[in-house]
């Protein structure tokens, strides 16, 4: 498990602190505040004045202590008298009035719990195998790459404004519990050829448009796995549509490219991203062969489960629909203590599950809970919701009513309701999966379910086959057929997932068909939403938040700048300097971009000419477009003949030449913040640097005299800027400062003056 110094900062929720206070006294408008406020996971509600917190749980593992700080905060700061338990693995604590969202992000930061990157578009929380560490059957405990790509994404410059949100899972084994297929990026260990590693897959998704993930690398080795992950993120960040939210998902570039032209791109991407993070520590595991099949059931056991551990089990605790109140969650805490347990677990289904239970504990374990009014999953409750028009604004139906009212019969099916068609319930990978969405019937707006058959994310399943869509007053009936369907007609202890393929999509179509049709004699019967008499309606609220405000251009481009500062420190250690040089180009061209677009210039990507719209619209602004020209210059130098101090000198001026950039933008755009994307630049260097000096007053040899004296106030390895008359007094001084042993940098002419770049000698 990740430590609370990676995953909480304090000095972030303290400036989300003073946003949210600027955004009350009407300083900054509701745009900037909403980009601010979802990048530490505080989401918007369809109600007016609260809101969702989102609480990350890497891996889905926390401790009793947490519990007992999620109680507190939904006791202290919500209006509301259960939290959410998501099919992320995520905890969301709802209808939470905005002024005490602050509090609540400290006591949860407190106790080691993250909601930063919980929402935005983000790389939200890593999800795994709710038994890593513990199941029989893994190779690895996957526990240890997680906490790995956690550490390494969370906050990452490259992560802060991508496109849109990015989802990703480990599993420990090739049953995929974490179910790889429907997320934008997943993990999965494997045994290939004697040896082991991990199978990487990319593009799959759910919602709009299901796509299953295909796989971009058959094995990787351990060492080159956060590369390989880092790769993928960039082709999202780099090619993903930002204009089009409804396009902006990475599956949407396998579509674009074609799966052999995704798996070039990415190819093309991991030639930089290998080299670039081949000196950084790489988690490392302890590999086994792990036990032959899986039994403990479809990504979480439903019944208690020995574990690899001798004597010791999995307790699972059924969550009906994921809801659990501050005494439930208590209470849990109490009986870890009373037994010396340390680790519980959320899971994809919306549970909870303790570990390492001895043998003899497990009656009193379970005796204890029934006094909460809890206890171990039972045939048919294997029932997913998400909270559909309860709470969120996307939500169409009501999913939580319809959910507590399913039932997987003895068969334990499971079935999966979601609110609207984004199917945060995972309707596509269930046995039975359900999205609400409204329809016209004979003039009026009738709630629906669109009916999804035979999912299964895990390895070897696949993405369910999209059905009829039936008014949402008989989806009961049509689970129902479909259930009793499975009892009577399968064949020697088929599984659902078997039988359904079996059978075909037209089977069930039939099967269903007369509750899909509604004639206006019966209209009145399908009206309503469950546990609602009013006429139905979708509200416009406004679309959802889960990808944040509108793309800010200015931000996203100096996330990459910083980036690709990371690459081209790594690439100048490993003496790759033409890498290094792309590097430094691009990142001129990602600030100097950013400076133009604040000056209402077109889109250009000669940094020549950037530098120039940088003068011609910012003329006054710490000389940054004249200073980018330099570097522009220099930096093509360095490409015909190229040197070590030069360019290491150069680098740290591109750094404060950032800084001073940043400083421009966000004092044009006062709602700009740039603070996590800026490298750490330390003041005496910034000092160091002067604005131009101009001798070009000064003839021979005063202009030299002046330029020695000018010199003689900076300290070693300082780069100033002189201007001198055109022609031979620039020259006579350039030879002078030679001979003493500063070095030229850059000539510029500029007609009747020559700027010359000098850094100071020792």
């Amino acid at each position: 498990m990740n430590s609370a110094q990676t995953l909480v900062n304090f000095e972030e929720i303290e400036r989300y602190e003073d946003a949210m206070r600027s955004f009350l006294d009407k300083q900054i408008d509701a745009d900037r505040f909403q980009s601010i406020r979802l990048q530490q996971g505080v989401y918007g509600q369809r109600q007016e004045g609260v809101n969702m917190i989102r609480v990350k749980i890497p891996g889905g593992m926390f401790n009793p202590d947490q519990l007992d700080t999620i109680a507190g905060v939904l006791d202290n700061y919500a209006q509301h008298d259960v939290v959410h338990i998501t099919t992320r693995q995520d905890i969301q604590i709802h209808h939470v009035p905005l002024e005490h969202t602050p509090a609540a992000l400290k006591d949860l930061g407190k106790a080691g719990l993250t909601t930063r990157e919980a929402c935005n578009n983000t790389v939200r929380n890593i999800t795994a195998c709710p038994l890593a560490s513990i199941c029989p059957h893994e190779h690895v405990d996957i526990t240890t790459h997680v906490d790995g790509a956690v550490s390494h994404f969370l906050r990452h410059p490259l992560t802060q404004h991508l496109p849109r949100k990015f989802k990703i899972s480990f599993s420990a084994c090739e049953a995929d519990c974490a179910q790889g297929l429907m997320h934008d990026l997943a993990v999965v260990a494997i045994r290939k050829d004697g040896k082991f590693g991990f199978k990487v897959l990319a593009g799959g998704g759910l919602g709009h448009k299901p796509r299953e993930a295909i796989i971009v690398e058959e094995f990787i080795e351990e060492k080159d796995l956060l590369a390989s992950m880092e790769a993928i993120i960039t082709l999202h960040n780099r090619y993903s549509d930002r204009k089009k939210r409804a396009k902006s998902r990475i599956k949407f570039l396998v579509d674009r490219f074609g799966p052999e032209g995704f798996i070039e791109k990415y190819h093309e991407e991991y030639a930089r991203t290998q080299p670039a993070l081949a000196d950084i520590d790489y988690p490392k595991g302890t590999w086994a062969e792990g036990a032959p099949g899986n039994t403990c059931g479809p990504g979480a056991p439903r019944q208690v489960f020995a574990q690899k551990q001798s004597g010791l089990n999995i307790f699972p605790i059924s969550i009906p629909i994921g809801d659990i109140t501050a005494p439930q969650l208590r209470g849990i805490a109490t009986i870890m203590r009373n037994e010396s347990l340390v680790d519980v677990r959320t899971t994809q289904d919306q549970n909870l599950i303790l570990a390492n239970v001895p043998d003899d504990r497990i009656p009193a374990i379970r005796d204890a809970l029934s006094k909460l009014h809890l206890g171990e999953p039972q045939a048919g409750d294997d029932v997913v919701a998400c909270p559909g028009t309860s709470t969120c604004r996307l939500g169409i139906t009501s999913s939580k009513i319809i959910g507590a009212k399913l039932n997987g019969s003895n068969t334990d099916l499971r079935i999966r309701a979601s609110g609207c068609h984004n199917g945060c319930a995972q309707p596509e990978t269930g046995d039975i999966g359900i999205y609400g969405e409204g329809k016209r019937l004979h003039g009026k707006l009738i709630p629906h379910y669109q009916l999804y058959i035979g999912g299964d994310g895990r390895g070897g399943g696949s993405i369910g086959m999209k059905c009829s869509t039936i008014p949402a007053a008989r989806i009961e009936t049509a689970i129902t057929r479909i259930q009793q369907a499975y009892v009577e007609n399968r064949n020697n202890g088929e599984t659902f997932f078997q039988w359904s393929r079996n059978k075909g999509k037209e089977f069930f179509g039939d099967l269903v068909a007369d509750l899909t049709t509604v004639s206006a004699e019966h209209l009145s019967d399908v009206l309503h939403d469950h546990g609602d008499e009013t006429a139905f309606k979708v509200l416009q609220l406004g679309g959802g938040e889960c990808a944040g405000a509108a793309q800010e251009t200015v931000a996203a481009n100096f996330a990459e700048a910083a980036n690709e500062r990371n690459y081209r420190n790594a690439f100048f250690m490993q003496r790759k300097y033409s890498e290094a040089i792309e590097c430094a180009q691009e990142i001129s061209r990602r600030v100097g971009q950013s400076l133009s677009f604040l000056g209402g210039q077109k889109p250009e990507n000669d940094l020549l000419v950037i530098a120039d719209q940088i003068e011609q619209a910012l003329p006054r602004d710490k000389g940054l477009g004249k200073k980018l020209s330099t570097y522009a210059r220099l930096l093509q130098q360095l490409t015909e003949e190229f040197d070590a101090d030069t360019f290491s000198k150069l680098a740290q001026d591109m750094d404060i030449w950032t800084v001073e950039a940043a400083e421009v933008c966000q004092g044009i755009d006062k709602q700009l913040d740039l603070s996590a994307s800026i490298p750490a630049v330390a003041s005496s260097a910034r000092e160091q640097t002067a604005d131009i000096i101009d001798l070009t007053s000064y003839g021979c040899p005063l202009h030299y005299i002046k330029a020695r004296n000018e010199l003689r106030r900076f300290n070693e390895g300082a780069v100033i800027d002189f201007l001198f008359t055109a022609g031979e007094p620039a020259d006579q001084v350039s030879t002078s400062l030679e001979n003493d042993g500063h070095h030229i940098l850059a000539k510029e002419d500029n007609g009747s003056k020559i700027r010359i770049r000098v850094r100071k000698a020792g």
